[in-house]
């Protein structure tokens, strides 16, 4: 059985065939998706969709970087209340994105750190975000690094440097359908061997990101959770093992980090 550790359920894209996607997702041996919270209100539907199919999806709930601008104590005090119901499983998506600053720097600094915070309170993991942003980034981690237990970097699309800066403080790196792009991806397969398997998770980002290993490719472009065994396949031919494998480790790993219970597959 597979894990997506990110998936994007709530978006628009999901709206027509939303149950068709996970019941596809299910087939295909993704028996656990985590919804990814991006704002409050999207942290809410995740938390309402994750209760539709109780034990197979589980949810986030945090504020991404493009909107910290909204952040204001309020925002924790609800991330708070969220954090509290068995189905949130992380606090994030959050940290820093210095590459479109849709929110101001400081502002993404200050409620990257208040999300860390509340993570400690709760005794939650941390899903995080960082592009564009790594010594920030990492200067920010470092600071906190007494006050959080599991972390990880998700949607890892970074260097082997960075990759090792992430392991040597005991992060988890979450790999997409981004090793499997020909054009941009291929350094990750040199970046994945580097990563121990108790320290790798799988994920698609979806709808984004899709595999372009993908024939044929999917007629609207979109991504979904049911694609995730391309990832998975890709990530084992790097590392030269089995991708039953592969397989077995990362959901180890994955439901260890998360505390997630076993599913039975269905779909």
């Amino acid at each position: 059985m597979l894990i997506d550790i990110g998936v994007n359920l709530t978006h628009a894209s999901f709206q027509k065939d939303r149950a068709a996607v996970i019941d596809r997702a299910l087939a295909a041996g993704v028996g656990q998706m985590v919804i990814t919270g991006t704002t409050i209100r999207n942290s809410q539907d995740a938390l309402h969709l994750a209760r539709t199919r109780a034990g197979a999806l589980f949810a986030t709930a945090g504020v991404h970087p493009h909107n910290a601008k909204t952040c204001t104590e309020e925002t924790l005090k609800l991330l708070g209340k969220l954090a509290a119901e068995p189905e949130v499983v992380a606090i994030g998506e959050c940290g820093l994105d210095y590459n479109r600053d849709f929110s101001p720097r400081p502002v993404q600094d200050k409620w990257f750190e208040a999300q860390i915070e509340l993570a400690a309170e709760c005794k939650l993991p941390l899903f995080l975000h960082e592009r564009d942003a790594h010594s920030r980034f990492v200067g920010i981690l470092k600071q906190h690094r007494s006050r959080f237990d599991k972390v990880v970097v998700h949607c890892f699309t970074g260097t082997v440097a960075e990759a090792k800066v992430y392991l040597d403080l005991d992060l988890h790196l979450g790999i997409t359908g981004w090793i499997c792009d020909e054009r941009r991806g291929q350094h990750l397969r040199e970046v994945v061997r580097q990563i121990p398997l108790n320290r790798l998770m799988l994920e698609t980002d979806a709808p984004f990101l899709t595999p372009r290993t993908i024939q044929p490719k999917p007629k609207d472009g979109r991504n979904e959770p049911g694609l995730l065994p391309h990832v998975l396949r890709a990530v084992a031919q790097a590392i030269g093992k089995p991708e039953a494998a592969v397989a077995t480790s990362t959901t180890a790993t994955t439901r260890e980090f998360f505390s997630l219970g076993s599913v039975q597959l269905t779909g």
